[in-house]
């Protein structure tokens, strides 16, 4: 039934999806800026950007009062996402060292109840660009038991006047959002903006003496 599809891709996107669709908390008035339409030039990491082909894709950036280094700590210490931000269940590196080119990581995280058997998402990410302290780009599938979703993530850090400006983009592709566009589109949005919430309430809450 119609009705319980739209349902049940609202609750299957509350989730993040490498890592991509987080909770959604719901920004500050004016904490970010979003765009969820194709923007005429897409981020990138060193040249490599999102699928040009998704049809589901969304834009947001924010102000981060913290130095760059505690934002990008933040970000690539995966195996500490559970530690603020709690759609993530468990995170493992699959290699050792400074997070890089190459680099995988998996995690997991609970699937509401649903039409589907899936309990829960396992999602392995992989880092294909990065450069350090200004972008990051990651792919990679979220499986469940009779769910398969791809996604590719790309963030920017900036340093401006008053700490960093993080813009992220990302695309989704597979049966269950491309079913619905509208709908995975606008949980895509909630998603990305409550990572950034969170990323910036994180930083900020480690950062004593912030910019003015």
């Amino acid at each position: 039934m119609p009705g319980t599809h739209r349902t049940y891709l609202r609750a299957l996107f509350t989730v993040p999806l490498a890592i991509g669709l987080l909770g959604a908390a719901a920004l500050p008035a004016g904490a970010a800026a979003s765009s969820g339409s194709r923007a005429a030039e897409s981020l990138t990491c060193l040249g490599a950007g999102v699928d040009p082909a998704a049809r589901v894709r969304h834009r947001a950036e924010i102000l981060v009062r913290a130095p760059l280094r505690t934002v990008w700590k933040l970000q690539t210490d995966i195996e500490r996402w559970p530690s603020w931000q709690a759609p993530v269940t468990t995170a493992e590196r699959l290699d050792r060292g400074p997070l890089r080119r190459g680099s995988a990581f998996r995690w997991t995280t609970p699937v509401p109840p649903n039409p589907t058997p899936a309990t829960r998402l396992d999602i392995t990410s992989t880092v294909g660009q990065l450069r350090h302290h200004s972008c990051i780009r990651w792919t990679g599938p979220a499986t469940g038991e009779g769910l398969h979703i791809d996604g590719v993530h790309v963030w920017n850090f900036t340093e401006v006047p008053g700490g960093v400006r993080v813009s992220t983009e990302e695309t989704h592709t597979g049966p269950q959002v491309d079913a619905d566009v509208p709908t995975a589109t606008a949980i895509l949005r909630q998603g990305l903006d409550a990572w950034l919430s969170d990323l910036k309430t994180t930083a900020e809450a480690r950062t004593p003496h912030q910019p003015n």
